[in-house]
């Protein structure tokens, strides 16, 4: 659980793996810190992943399920790297979130066979970003029709299935899809 439904100061971390015993004061690098603590404290790394809903890992960034959903499958591209910024991200890492974005893509299809995507990325408070300091990219799946009266007469949103659902089939999916090269 992360946010403001949390009850202890170390957001990002699930409970789970909450005897991680450090805080980065951010909700993604607490996030990968933890899981790598409880990996190295002898927890099978799927067990910590799944617990974080970590999907992947690269060797710049990640693809994690957005704990927050707008739509089932919404899921993050997220650097290692603590930057708020696109331009200050060395390119490698930069390259890196965009072949995974692509990867995020052809699993999503796959998986939820949605009508569109949506793909962005919010730099800073004024531009929506939940968390302004480390920069994330969405991954949206989206079908027509998909906006609902739930969000907009009772600020909630209907998810077909829940969260580690999710995680098991896109796992499943990056899975079988091989990790392009740079070039």
């Amino acid at each position: 659980m992360t946010g403001a439904l949390r009850t202890t100061p170390k957001r990002g971390v699930p409970l789970e793996l909450d005897g991680w015993p450090g805080d980065l004061h951010c909700i993604f690098c607490n996030m990968i810190a933890a899981v790598d603590w409880a990996v190295a404290q002898g927890m099978a790394r799927d067990e910590a992943e799944r617990a974080a809903w970590i999907l992947d890992r690269g060797e710049h960034c990640f693809l994690v399920i957005n704990a927050f959903p707008y739509n089932g499958g919404h899921l993050m591209v997220v650097p290692y790297q603590h930057e708020s910024s696109l331009a200050a991200l060395p390119l490698a890492v930069a390259d890196e979130m965009m072949r995974l974005a692509r990867r995020s893509e052809r699993a999503l299809r796959q998986v939820y066979r949605p009508d569109g995507l949506n793909f962005g990325l919010n730099l800073g408070e004024a531009a929506g970003a939940g968390v302004a300091e480390h920069i994330h990219l969405h991954a949206v799946p989206r079908w027509s029709g998909d906006t609902n009266f739930m969000s907009v007469t009772a600020e909630t949103r209907v998810l077909p299935e829940m969260l580690n659902e999710s995680w098991t089939r896109l796992r499943a999916a990056l899975a079988d899809d091989p990790t392009e090269a740079a070039a």
